[in-house]
């Protein structure tokens, strides 16, 4: 679908009967090319019958942060108010987008829902989501905002030495701005969301949002967004210190795993999957819990791992598995993010998800 289709489908699933004319004029194009959009589209499969009845494919949507990582190693150790010689490189990040990112890979339709500043690195972004399938249509792009980025230094050994980290952007995305794309949120399959966005956000989407919500606590700072909405979600995916923060109860051991999953689940959350590191995951619901240790990989980059677990569990959710298999499903995701340099690792893929888990 073409950046212009994908403009007059928005329209016109707001509003099935609209006008030619009246599409026309709101695109600033010719009525004969509306005609021509209307045609493409009818024969995709995206419009069928009269009054732009819309067929509407099962899809996931993602809300959350996207970021650029700008980071710099020196050769030698840092001499501080100097320039250092070294090496500087930038990727693409946000909890958001790349849980979106690794969504895709393993075939799934993605819809991410984030705000972009007016700048150049909104357009790096743009197109890496176009490259992958994820739609980012319904994004609003701020006049004049920056691109939410994060600039580090590392010192000669890797260890981040100081970072700057510029994420105001995130705040764009407002309960009104949600409920202007309440229909596309309450329309999919599960939304997955981040605590990059506002608390009030969260609090609006767990008070509106029909779709099963999924969050990601990102960090024990962010975390506590969350636990006012607790009993309003359907999964949560934190690591321990995060469990720890929402559930009230310090995990030492399995006897203290089950007691706060006990207070987690007691809020009226479905599923929790608490992430172990090294250990695995621990994973409840009110049918009962396991605890399954990492799957083998060869460990070369950790960072991506808990974006990668969320996809799978999200993933295999929608094909109906049991906790057991999901939470599965959620470690095999991780051993193949691990085994890359990079953040997401461009293996990823429905068979390759299958095939980890066929071969654990």
């Amino acid at each position: 679908m073409t950046k212009r289709e994908r403009q007059l489908l928005n329209w016109i699933e707001e509003n099935p009967l609209i006008s030619q004319k009246e599409l026309a004029d709101k695109a600033g194009i010719t009525r004969s090319s509306v005609a021509v959009h209307i045609s493409n589209l009818m024969k995709k499969g995206y419009i069928t019958g009269k009054g732009y009845i819309v067929q509407t494919a099962p899809y996931v949507t993602v809300v959350g942060g996207v970021n650029v990582d700008i980071g710099g190693r020196p050769e030698a150790a840092l001499v501080a108010r100097d320039s250092n010689p070294g090496a500087v490189h930038s990727s693409l990040g946000g909890v958001g987008r790349n849980i979106a990112h690794n969504m895709a890979l393993l075939g799934l339709d993605v819809r991410l829902l984030t705000a972009f500043g007016d700048d150049l690195n909104a357009q790096k972004l743009a197109a890496s989501c176009g490259e992958l399938g994820i739609d980012i249509s319904q994004s609003p792009v701020i006049p004049g905002g920056r691109t939410s980025t994060y600039l580090f230094i590392n010192d000669e050994r890797g260890d981040m030495a100081l970072a700057v980290s510029d994420m105001e952007i995130h705040r764009h995305l407002t309960p009104q701005a949600l409920a202007q794309r309440h229909k596309l949120l309450d329309a999919s399959q599960v939304v997955v969301i981040d605590t990059n966005i506002p608390e009030e956000s969260i609090a609006w989407l767990a008070e509106n949002c029909a779709a099963p919500l999924f969050a990601d606590p990102v960090s024990t700072a962010k975390a506590v967004k969350l636990k006012p909405v607790l009993g309003k979600l359907h999964t949560l995916k934190p690591n321990r210190l995060e469990a720890e923060l929402l559930s009230g109860v310090p995990i030492t051991g399995e006897a203290s795993l089950n007691k706060a999953a006990d207070a987690l689940l007691e809020t009226g959350l479905r599923r929790v999957f608490i992430s172990l590191g090294a250990e695995g995951v621990f994973a409840a619901d009110r049918s009962g819990r396991v605890q399954l240790p990492c799957l083998p990989a060869e460990l070369v980059n950790a960072t991506g791992c808990g974006d990668a677990f969320m996809a799978a569990i999200a993933w295999a959710y929608l094909r109906g598995t049991d906790l057991a298999d999901t939470a599965r499903a959620g470690l095999a995701a991780s051993s193949i993010a691990m085994e890359s340099r990079e953040t997401i690792n461009p293996a990823m893929s429905e068979e390759a998800l299958e095939s980890r888990l066929i071969n654990a």
